[in-house]
């Protein structure tokens, strides 16, 4: 799989999650993944990965706008902003950077850091 493809993919899961499309947006993942999400601790697995987006994400819809997606290698660097709201109602507007490994075609590692979002 190429740089191309990977970045092609990573716009994909983005588009998938704000879509709600879980199920698809989860199959783009390796049942190993380690997601670290900034302010949480790190996530181990599908099982954990299937339950932060069913249960413990505090964003109830929203929309990603990637201004930056840069494959090197295996690695992609997202930067973009989301605008959305959260499940308490309040809405949110914040900048985000992703950082995802790819093995196999699937994302096996993931890093997400909100630089002006306090979470």
């Amino acid at each position: 799989m190429g740089d191309t493809t990977y970045t092609d993919t990573v716009r994909h899961c983005y588009e998938l999650i704000d879509a709600g499309r879980l199920e698809e947006f989860l199959a783009n993942f390796h049942d190993d993944i380690v997601y670290e999400r900034q302010g949480m601790p790190d996530m181990h697995g599908a099982t954990a990965l299937r339950r932060f987006y069913e249960h413990d994400r505090v964003i109830a819809t929203g929309r990603h706008s990637l201004d930056q997606v840069i494959a090197d290698g295996s690695w992609v660097a997202i930067r973009g902003r989301f605008t959305g709201t959260l499940k308490d109602g309040s809405d949110v507007d914040f900048r985000f950077r992703d950082w995802v490994h790819f093995r196999g075609g699937r994302i096996d590692h993931r890093e997400t850091l909100f630089p002006t979002f306090r979470v």
